[in-house]
């Protein structure tokens, strides 16, 4: 399967994710940058940059039907989580839908934006951090030097666009709900609570309320320090 795509390596950038959206020119271009002084997240929350990072945008135009777009946040989370596990052979944790997890909190978040055909996919990796902020940990206890993000970065590209390339029936629903630590947990959202239960194909998550299950999509809910 094709997994080629272009690649820029920056000092410095204000956000990955503008950056791979302007220079987007249809094939898939990943932008890596050691830096960004305007990052930000979902609901346009900052990025709080730690010592050393892995800041990286993926752009692409999906062969994906739209309405199956709500997956690539799913998808991105597991090519990160493989990645992180071949180039520094740790195992992380998933917290539907966007964030990577440790022991000691959340290390890393996916980003998806899109604009007509083009889907852009960030993510951030604390790598290492001296001193972290209250709800955020580092995947590492030593800094690695700045080799380990550019790694990183291409085999979570080639690992997305692998990924991607497949069905969307095919989108890794089972390995997710196995590597996902939201489920079991008392979810908030904007109708109600009860109890996060499962995945289901479309990546929604099914919650078990009162009520009975119901799925809950992404922007809905609301889980403790996400």
């Amino acid at each position: 399967m094709d997994t080629h795509y272009a690649s820029l390596v920056l000092p410095t950038a204000e956000s990955t994710q503008d950056e791979a959206a302007a220079r987007f020119s249809g094939e898939p271009l990943l932008v890596v940058a050691a830096r960004q002084t305007r990052g930000r997240g979902r609901f346009d929350r900052t990025w709080v940059e730690p010592d050393r990072a892995m800041f990286a945008s993926l752009a692409l135009a999906p062969s994906w039907p739209e309405e199956n777009w709500g997956l690539i946040p799913l998808v991105a989370g597991l090519a990160l989580r493989e990645a992180i596990a071949e180039s520094v052979s740790i195992e992380v944790a998933l917290r539907w839908p966007n964030d990577l997890m440790a022991s000691a909190g959340k290390i890393g978040g996916i980003l998806v934006e899109a604009s007509g055909e083009r889907v852009v996919v960030g993510c951030g990796v604390n790598l290492w951090w001296a001193d972290t902020i209250d709800g955020a940990a580092a995947l590492l206890d030593l800094d690695p030097g700045p080799d380990v993000a550019l790694e990183l970065a291409a085999v979570w590209a080639r690992a997305f666009l692998e990924r991607i390339a497949a069905e969307p029936a095919h989108w890794g629903k089972h390995e997710y709900e196995a590597a996902c630590v939201t489920l079991g947990q008392e979810v908030a959202y904007e109708r109600g609570n009860g109890v996060a239960a499962a995945i289901d194909d479309s990546g929604a998550l099914l919650v078990d309320t009162a009520g009975g299950v119901i799925a809950v999509h992404s922007g809905e809910i609301r889980i403790d320090g996400s």
